[in-house]
This record gives C-alpha cells, structure tokens and sequence, in this order.
C-alpha cells in the first residue's frame, strides 16, 4: 500500500489496489511522506470510507482514538463472533473505539457512568443487539480488568442498532425508540389490548419498523405498487388498515417524511400483532413470496 496522506503519527491515507483506505497504528505516520510504502506490521486496522462520506474527516476522527483501542474493539468483536459487524461497517467499530475511550476516561478520573436513556426499553425492543453487548461488554471487561460498567451494555446494544443507519450519532436511534414505543401505545389503544413485546408477532413488526426507518435514513423507500394480494389484506383488515394509516401518519409526523404507500401497506404486520390467539406463534395469516419485501 502506498500513502497517500499523513494525519498524524497514528492515522494515514493510503491506496490499496486502486481504492482509499485509511490505516490506524501506533507510530505509522511517523516521518512517513506520501509516496511511501506502508509498514504493513504496524497497521492495526485498515478502515474504507463508506460511499460519498469524507475520508479527511474520518480521518480527523480516528486522530483522536488511540490506536491501541481500536485494535481492542476488532479483536474482541472477532472474539464474540461480531467479526462480519466489524467488516461491514467502518463507523460501528470507530463509534464502539471512541465510546469505550470515553468511558475509560471517566472511570480513571472517578466519573460516575453516563445514564443511558429508555434503558428497559432498548432490552426488551432490541434483544438480539443487546445480548451482543453484553458479550461484547464481558470480553473487554476480560481485558480490561473489569473497568467498563455494566451500563455499558446498553450503550453498546445502541451503537449495535444505530450501525444501520452508518452514522456515529445515536441520535435517530434515540429517536427510533421513542417511535416505536408510540406505535405500539396506538395499536394497544387502537384495540383495547396489551402487548407482548417478547411475541414473535410483535417482534416482527418491530423489525419492519426498523428497517423502514433505516430506509427512510437512507432515502430509499419502497416504491413499487402494492401488490393485488396487499390490497386483498387491507381490504380484508379494515380495522388493521384505519391504525396503519394513523401509524404511518404519526411516522410521517415525527420523522417529517412522507411515506410510499408501498410502505403505508403496514396492515399485514397490525393484522398480526394484533392476532390475540397467535400472540406467540406465527400468525395465521400465510406468509406469500409476493409478500416478502414487506417483511424488512
């Protein structure tokens, strides 16, 4: 790999088989010039800038990380079989790096841990993210001699989620949240019911709603024609279909978007959450090849 650009002694750029990658590792800028071959020894992770986002200001982030935690973070993700998370995205492992430097700031100058908000909320709608926070929090804890909170596991679980939206701000994770527990106080006032939120139905809708609101972060609604059988459904669901259309309004509300009405076509996912006999089992209402693009 050649250099392309210097940062500072831990952090350049480089070209790697015709693409731009910045390279972390202490003392790998170090009187380096561009034009230079890279020391391949010292790397300690190599980080390609997503489609359109500025390597100059990836860069400037990763300046102020040191090398050494973000060669922790990859190896303990590997550790905890989050080893293609950490491939995928270049951002979920320099927001965990720079979070975990925070927080060990903090703890070596005696600084209470930072409360994290809608704590029981982010357990119960993000479980799977969870449970690999907490792996990923006892791993580091292994080699940190217990100096990370158990808080912390909860952060992690966020920066897990947010890493659909390819962003380090948390903020429209937040955000999420807070929507989805809104949409599902309107279906429970809608029929008069309290749900499960550990029900596989429930756990359906929830992750319809997640990646919508990742498709609507990135600008990519559906937009085909609802198909003939989603029309059948919403006709079929008259009262599934009136709380979709005030769920999609209240999405549209609070994200200030409008949505497809590929994407308005909630009903089948209300329909099922909403399925009192079939809370926690799959729906009786067959799933359909034709169907399938409304399950994400």
């Amino acid at each position: 790999m050649e250099i392309l650009r210097v940062f500072n002694n831990n952090v350049v750029l480089a070209k790697d088989r015709g693409r731009e990658v910045i390279l972390t590792g202490r003392g790998l800028g170090f009187k380096a010039k561009p034009g230079m071959t890279v020391d391949d020894a010292k790397v300690a992770r190599v980080f390609v800038p997503a489609q359109g986002r500025d390597p100059d200001h990836m860069a400037q982030l990763l300046g102020d990380i040191p090398p050494e935690i973000i060669r922790l973070i990859s190896e303990t993700m590997d550790e905890v079989g989050l080893s293609s998370e950490a491939a995928q995205s270049s951002t979920l492992v320099m927001a965990l790096a720079d979070h975990v430097c925070g927080a060990l700031r903090r703890a070596k100058n005696g600084i209470p841990p930072v409360p994290y908000p809608l704590n029981s909320e982010i357990r119960s709608l993000y479980k799977r993210e969870y449970q690999q926070g907490c792996a990923l929090l006892a791993a580091l804890n292994r080699r940190l001699d217990d100096a990370l909170d158990p808080s912390e596991s909860v952060a992690f679980a966020l920066h897990f989620v947010n890493a659909g939206f390819s962003t380090g701000d948390l903020s429209p994770t937040y955000m999420m949240t807070g929507v989805i527990q809104q949409l599902l106080a309107v279906i429970e006032s809608t029929y008069n019911i309290k749900l499960d939120e550990h029900s596989v139905n429930v756990g359906r809708f929830i992750t319809h709603l997640r990646y919508l609101f990742v498709r609507i972060h990135q600008h990519e609604q559906l937009s085909r024609e609802p198909d003939a059988i989603v029309s059948s459904i919403m006709s079929s669901y008259a009262k599934a279909s009136k709380c979709a259309r005030l769920i999609a309004s209240l999405i549209e509300l609070r994200l200030d978007t409008t949505l497809t009405e590929d994407e308005v076509a909630l009903t089948l996912h209300v329909a099922r959450v909403t399925d009192q006999t079939n809370q926690n089992r799959s729906s009786d209402i067959p799933d359909h090849p034709q169907l399938a693009h409304m399950g994400q």
